[in-house]
């Protein structure tokens, strides 16, 4: 069994994997959970991806005798990297095509992380990680119009918002909700001048709100980042 951490600045995601098969996962975790939910059913291998604490504070607290892979820049990936700044380049980012890579081999794919941050990223068919581009998430736009201004109040997403908003809130749902669906509607345009065949594959926590409005198709991935840490784990336990 392979046990996935991906840690963020406050919670934590852990997903269990036996061989390439995601069996059960666990979100919004602290980090006392985290270490808490391996001890109570220890795997074979783990991968650690963190943005908050590093792999030796997390191997010390686990004090297990198990093998731990802490991802890093310099960490063997079964794709290549065509990236001018391989040492800033994001877990998430690497990870959600690795695991693209793996689910559609040969194919070229643009992979759409929706989460505080919009990543569109581009992977080939030989897989090799071309870059993309980052843009405001969804929940970040909120913020900066109520952050930004003196009146505008701090609005939720909302599906379906109406296109022409008879109230401020309706406006600023349209302006955020229409106004992404139309940069992601005219990036995978975009893209798709340069292949034709493009597939694309969506994941994130926001991409809910989003998948049924896009024309097909489109392939909804949610666990697209534990599945692509998955395999860079399983292939790095085969060079091994």
């Amino acid at each position: 069994m392979n046990v996935i951490v991906d840690s963020g600045n406050t919670y934590s995601k852990i997903g269990w994997f036996q061989e390439e098969k995601l069996t059960r996962c666990a979100t919004r975790l602290s980090f006392d959970e985290l270490i808490h939910s391996i001890r109570s059913e220890i795997p074979q291998n783990i991968i650690y991806s963190s943005v908050n604490r590093t792999g030796e504070e997390f191997r010390k607290a686990l004090d297990l005798p198990v093998r731990i892979l802490n991802l890093t820049p310099d960490t063997p990936l079964p794709v290549r990297k065509d990236y001018d700044t391989p040492e800033t380049l994001g877990a998430d980012r690497i990870a959600a095509c690795v695991g693209a890579n793996f689910l559609y081999p040969g194919e070229d794919l643009v992979v759409i992380d929706m989460g505080t941050c919009i990543t569109y990223d581009l992977i080939d068919a030989a897989a090799t990680f071309q870059g993309g581009l980052i843009s405001p998430g969804v929940k970040m736009r909120f913020n900066a119009m109520h952050s930004f201004t003196k009146r505008l109040p701090l609005v939720e997403p909302e599906a379906n918002a109406v296109l022409i908003g008879k109230s401020t809130k309706q406006a600023m749902q349209s302006g955020v909700m229409n106004g992404v669906l139309a940069e992601i509607e005219g990036i995978i345009e975009r893209y798709r001048h340069k292949s034709p065949a493009l597939r694309v594959v969506l994941c994130g926590g926001d991409a809910a709100f989003f998948e049924s409005s896009l024309k097909p198709p489109i392939f909804a991935v949610p666990e697209l980042v534990l599945i692509g840490l998955n395999r860079i784990l399983t292939y790095n336990v085969s060079l091994q």
